[in-house]
């Protein structure tokens, strides 16, 4: 049985969430904001929320996931849920993997003994269908029964492993905290721009020639719905892929936004990347390939049936709603648009 525990967690009176200034965590606290039943809402983030985005009855703090200080927030404001986001997905300039394994993985241990320590009740943690890894073997659909392999070239990809083996101990040693750890798919909505949607702007889309390279999609407010479910006390805790139903191949996705792709081989492929790095034009390497034409594509089965969140949005609806929120914004990504 993929639940840790067949109790569900009690509905959370009293949150904290880090990473609460990131874009999901933007979302996750306007929902907070509005939510009933709740005493206290904490935010925290690394940078200072301005004030035109702070939210009526929201306490903002400024903190590190890192800080050991953590653990006085949780005490100071008789959390019993946490809801952690903070982790670095696009690397900014000048950072390096020292800083990157700092706040994704010794962030989350910190969190996680501080929650221990503070007699937290539930910890929900943002991971990451990365964490399955871009390999060539990976099963057509990935359940969470799958292994968790990720890839060392990724720093993100394998600093959400090392945090995935982490939260097992924790399972394993502090059973009295419970965890929902949602797993999640390729992020789209209104406001998304990552190195992902920007593979759909090219004028002909990237294919390796003997791979589909399947994507599947999650709407935003989905990955808030999943969140808000959690923390409610609906869900059984447990692990769990969090992506619509379904998948598009690249060519399926060329196809919907009126485009033709760019069929190259993968040793073509590869040698570009390299010659790319090494001159400095492009921030990418020969590693992306596998990122590229290994995608993990999660099946949402046990989303559904064992924690009992269906998504709004299949991966083509949310695929669409991100083109149409496009082409509204007048920046379209289709053809014609």
């Amino acid at each position: 049985m993929n639940a840790m525990d067949l109790a569900k967690a009690p509905a959370a009176r009293r949150v904290l969430v880090t990473g609460a200034d990131g874009f999901l965590g933007r979302g996750l606290i306007a929902a907070l904001a509005r939510q009933p039943g709740l005493d206290r809402v904490v935010a925290t983030d690394v940078r200072e929320v301005p004030p035109e985005r702070q939210r009526a009855g929201v306490h903002y703090l400024v903190q590190d996931v890192r800080d050991l200080a953590l653990s006085d927030t949780l005490a100071l404001h008789q959390i019993d849920t946490v809801v952690h986001l903070a982790s670095i997905v696009t690397p900014g300039k000048g950072s390096n993997r020292a800083f990157e394994h700092s706040v994704d993985v010794g962030g989350t241990q910190n969190v996680l003994t501080a929650c221990v320590a503070q007699g937290v009740q539930h910890v929900v943690v943002s991971s990451s269908g990365a964490a399955y890894g871009y390999h060539a073997d990976n099963p057509a659909w990935l359940t969470e029964r799958d292994a968790l392999r990720g890839n060392e070239v990724f720093a993100y990809s394998h600093h959400k492993r090392l945090v995935e083996e982490m939260l097992c101990w924790f399972r394993a040693s502090n059973p009295g905290l419970r965890q929902t750890v949602l797993r999640i798919g390729t992020i789209l909505g209104e406001d998304v721009d990552n190195q992902i949607t920007a593979l759909f702007e090219k004028p002909r889309l990237i294919a390796i020639r003997g791979s589909d390279s399947p994507f599947v999609f999650i709407w935003n407010e989905d990955v808030t719905g999943a969140v808000l479910h959690a923390i409610g006390g609906q869900g059984v805790p447990g692990c769990y892929n969090l992506a619509g139903d379904g998948a598009l191949t690249i060519h399926e996705i060329a196809a919907r936004l009126g485009k033709r792709t760019r069929n190259l081989p993968a040793g073509l492929l590869q040698a570009a990347l390299w010659l790319g790095s090494r001159l400095g034009v492009s921030r990418y390497g020969p590693e992306q390939l596998d990122f590229l034409r290994y995608r993990p594509v999660l099946l949402n089965t046990a989303l559904k049936q064992e924690f009992g969140y269906i998504p709004l949005k299949t991966s083509a609806q949310a695929f669409e709603a991100f083109v149409a929120a496009r082409a509204a914004q007048g920046r379209p990504v289709k053809v014609g648009a």
